[in-house]
C-alpha cells in the first residue's frame, strides 16, 4: 500500500526489512546458505544489473540482476561485507559488498550482468529495483566510513545482518545514519526561486537545500536556509515529499516555502546565482525548452518540486 501519492526515485523500497530477524545469527545463516535466498551486488559503489528486453527484443530499461544468497556468500568472504536486506514475501534477500579493480562481472560474475552507476540507470530500473539498491548502497557507505569505534578508536565488528557495528573493547552500539537535508521551493507572487552553485553546468537553476542542524525542525532549517543563501525570509512552510539520497546518505525532505519579497541575493559561499521563475518559465524548464536554462534531471527530488508547482493549478 503506497503511504503517499508522491514517490520519489529512489523512495518505495518493497521489501519487509524483518529487523526482528536481524539479530538471529542462526537464521539469517539458514538464509544465506538457502538457495531460494536471493542477493544483489554493488562493486565500488556500482550496482550489478541486467536489460529488460521486450517481446519485440529491444531493450526497454534495467533491472537488478540477482544473484543467489549463497553465491554472494561465498563472493563476501566474510560478514563484513553481506548486508541482509529483508523479505521478499517469504524469501530473504540479502546484499553483497565488492570491492577492487578488476571488475566481477569479467571475472566471478561473468554472464550474469553487468555493473553501472545508479545515478546513470536509476530512472532506467523499475522503482522498486531503485529502492533496493539506493538501500545498499547508502548500508554499504555507511559501514565503509565507520570502521572504527568513534568512543574509543578500536576496530568495530558487523552484527545484526550488517545494521549494526559494536565496539569489542568499549561495547559502544553504532547504528547508521541519515544525514536530514530541508530542500525547498521559493515562492512568492506567482514565481519561484532557483539558484545555482558555481560548480555546476552552466544553465543549471535547481531548489535551494542544507543540511537540518541539532536542535533544529526541517521548518526552521528551511527558513535558516532561505535567509543565509538568499536573504529571503520564510512566512510559511508546507512538506511535499520526501526522497533517499544514497549519495552517500541524506533523507531529502522537499518543502514549498512561502517567502515576503522578491528581493534575493545569493551569498556567493553557496550560491553565485539566484533568479525567478514563472509557471511558464518553470514548466519549459523541466521538459529542457527553456533556452539558456535547465533544471536537475527527473531523478531529483529538486525536479519534482518544481515540476508539482508549475503544473498545479493556479
Amino acid at each position: 500500500m503506497a503511504l503517499s501519492i508522491i514517490t520519489n526515485i529512489f523512495a518505495g523500497n518493497p521489501l519487509d526489512r524483518a529487523s526482528e530477524r536481524r539479530g538471529d545469527e542462526a537464521w539469517l545463516a539458514e538464509k544465506a546458505g538457502d538457495p531460494n535466498s536471493l542477493a544483489v551486488a554493488i562493486w565500488n559503489g556500482k550496482a550489478l544489473v541486467e536489460d529488460v528486453v521486450g517481446e519485440d527484443g529491444k531493450v526497454t530499461g534495467a533491472q537488478i540482476a540477482y544473484l543467489r544468497a549463497d553465491m554472494a556468500k561465498d563472493l563476501s568472504a566474510t560478514p563484513e561485507r553481506l548486508l541482509f536486506l529483508g523479505l521478499w514475501k517469504d524469501i530473504a534477500v540479502f546484499a553483497v559488498d565488492l570491492e577492487g579493480g578488476a571488475d566481477p562481472a569479467e571475472g566471478p560474475l561473468q554472464g550474469l550482468g553487468r555493473f553501472e552507476e545508479l545515478r546513470g540507470i536509476a530512472l532506467t530500473l523499475p522503482p522498486p529495483d531503485a529502492g533496493i539498491l539506493a538501500t545498499a548502497k547508502s548500508m554499504f557507505e555507511w559501514r565503509r566510513k565507520h570502521k572504527w569505534c568513534s568512543n574509543c578508536g578500536q576496530e568495530t565488528a558487523v552484527s545484526d545482518g550488517g545494521w549494526k557495528r559494536q565496539c569489542p573493547s568499549c561495547q559502544a552500539e553504532h547504528f547508521p545514519r541519515t544525514d536530514p537535508v530541508a530542500i525547498m521551493l521559493a515562492l512568492h507572487d506567482g514565481r519561484c526561486l532557483l539558484g545555482r552553485q558555481a560548480m555546476w553546468p552552466p544553465g543549471m537553476y535547481s531548489a535551494l537545500a542544507g543540511f537540518v542542524e541539532p536542535g533544529e525542525t526541517i521548518e526552521e532549517a528551511c527558513a535558516r536556509e532561505l535567509m543565509e543563501e538568499a536573504g529571503l525570509t520564510a512566512t510559511a512552510v508546507r512538506y511535499h515529499s520526501s526522497q533517499p539520497w544514497p549519495w552517500p546518505s541524506s533523507l531529502m525532505m522537499g518543502l514549498m516555502a512561502d517567502v515576503d519579497s522578491d528581493v534575493a541575493a545569493p551569498d556567493q559561499t553557496e550560491l553565485e546565482a539566484v533568479k525567478w521563475f514563472t509557471k511558464d518559465e518553470a514548466r519549459a524548464l523541466i521538459k529542457g525548452e527553456l533556452e539558456g536554462f535547465f533544471a536537475p534531471p527527473p531523478l531529483a527530488i529538486a525536479h519534482q518540486l518544481i515540476k508539482a508547482w508549475a503544473e498545479e493549478a493556479d
